[in-house]
Formats: C-alpha cells, structure tokens, sequence
C-alpha cells in the first residue's frame, strides 16, 4: 500500500527561481562587448549576431511561465558608451497561483553616461487567477538613452478567457541622480474584467502597453508618434527629453500592429527580430 499523508500537513509546492545579471561595456569601433554574464535556475539569455555594433540579449523562461511563489530577478547594466537591447523570447505567462503567495518579478536597469538601454520585453500575459508582483527600477545618466516598453494582456480572448479574479502589483520608477522623473503604478485585484470595462479605466479594452523615452530628441519624436497613435492612446512631454506613450487596446493582436510602427519609429528601426515573429 502506498503510504499515508497527514491531511494536516503543509503541501509544498516545487517553486521556479531564475536570476539574469548581464552587463555590457564599450569597445573599439564603435562596439559593444559582453563585460559579465551571470544566469541561475529558470532564466537564460542568448545573444544574436550585434547589429550596428549593439548587443541583442534575448530572455528565456525555461519554466514556461511564472505562477505563485515564483521568483524572478535580472540586472542589467550599460555602460559608458555601451549599446544593448533586451528582449524576451515569447510573451510571459503569469499563471494561476495555488495560494495567495504572489509570483515576483524584480528588474533593474541601469543606463551610464552616453550610454543606450532598451527594454523591449514581449507581452506579459495575465491568465485567470494569476498574482503578480513586479517591479521595475531604472536609473538613468542625463546624458544617456533609454527606452522601455511594457504591454500586458488581461487574459486570452481568443480562448475564452475572462479574468473574474486576477491580483496584479505592478511599479515602474525611473530616476536620474537619485532624483525620481518617472513612476508609475497599476494595481488590481478581484474582478479585473469588470474593472477594465469601467469608462476611467479601460473602457472594456483588455490589452494595454506604456512607452517611456528618455532621450535628447524626445521632443523631436513626439509629432511623428502621435501619428501613428490608434484613438485608444496618448502621448506626452513630461520633459524635453522625456516621452511617455499609453495605449489601449481590444485584444494582443491589435496592440502588436499598434505598437510595432511605433517602437520602429523610437528604435530608428532596431525593434527587436522577436517582434517581428
């Protein structure tokens, strides 16, 4: 007979760990190079051949996913004069949690002087029952470059899928000199469906993205964005150097097409190949 297990003790579920700290430095001509690598458990990063002398990482979950307990952390740094853009191999899935621990998700990003930093992870996308914590912090030289963007999914709409009950905790802050310049936080918890269908929120879109440039030509982007801005997005100044960019919209696919010309456009046409699959 197999053996018995007390109903009264705890159940311990197998718990993913991944950690992703990668660092790139300036080289001759013009290039970048690789300075430091350092991947633990669930999280990988592979390099394709540069382009224009910028280091591509792409991020690989081989967990598959993210759901309760999970934990998640990667640190990336550019440094003086260095080019790097980090992608994510396919969208992330952030599962059902068994309990009302959160899956966690901590990333920071730092961009030195004359430096350039782009951020370009593939949807995030919340499945029903799902808690996320995530946490995104971003220190910035004045005279760097730096993009992100940030698109998540509230559930699958092709499946069926409608998030009744979902936990999402999510914070972007970026500074310069210690000196905050752009925060930004969604909170949701409970039934996320019925609250993205309110007229302040979302209006009953179920995909949305957020776009920050820090940049010297920021100024010089904003009336090139705004024309490729579908009716459910905005874009503004916070400063000369600083554009913020939110979009709304129905399902993933639609914000893909509203997206890809965008960041073409932000990148001078170095979006990621990932994307474009």
């Amino acid at each position: 007979m197999p053996p018995q297990i007390s109903q009264d003790r705890e159940v311990r579920f197998q718990r993913a760990r991944g950690t992703l700290n990668i660092s790139a430095a300036s080289a001759a001509g013009d290039l970048s190079r690789l300075t430091n690598l350092r991947q633990q458990g669930s999280y990988r990063a592979i390099f394709p051949r540069p382009i224009k002398g910028t280091i591509d990482a792409v991020i690989i979950n081989t967990a598959g996913g993210i759901t309760g307990g999970d934990s998640f952390s990667t640190k990336i740094t550019a440094n003086n004069h260095a080019k790097i853009s980090v992608t994510t191999q396919a969208a992330e899935r952030i599962y059902r949690a068994t309990d009302e621990i959160a899956g966690s998700m901590q990333t920071r990003l730092k961009v030195k002087s004359n430096a350039q930093l782009y951020w370009m992870p593939q949807e995030t996308i919340l499945f029903e029952g799902s808690r996320l914590h995530r946490r995104l912090e971003v220190e910035v030289a004045r005279d760097s470059k730096f993009l992100m963007v940030e698109p998540i999914v509230f559930g699958r709409e092709a499946s069926g899928e409608i998030l009744n009950f979902c936990s999402l905790d999510d914070r972007v802050c970026i500074t310069t000199e210690g000196t905050p310049i752009y925060v930004d936080r969604i909170k949701l918890d409970g039934d996320v469906a019925l609250i993205l269908k309110r007229s302040a929120v979302a209006d009953g879109l179920r995909t949305m993205a957020s776009i920050v440039l820090f940049d010297k030509m920021a100024k010089a982007m904003i009336d090139g964005v705004r024309t490729l801005l579908p009716s459910s997005g905005g874009a503004s100044l916070l400063a000369d150097n600083i554009l913020a960019i939110r979009l709304l919209c129905t399902d993933s696919f639609a914000l893909r097409a509203a997206l890809l010309p965008i960041l073409t456009h932000l990148t001078q046409n170095a979006v990621p190949k990932n994307w474009r699959l």
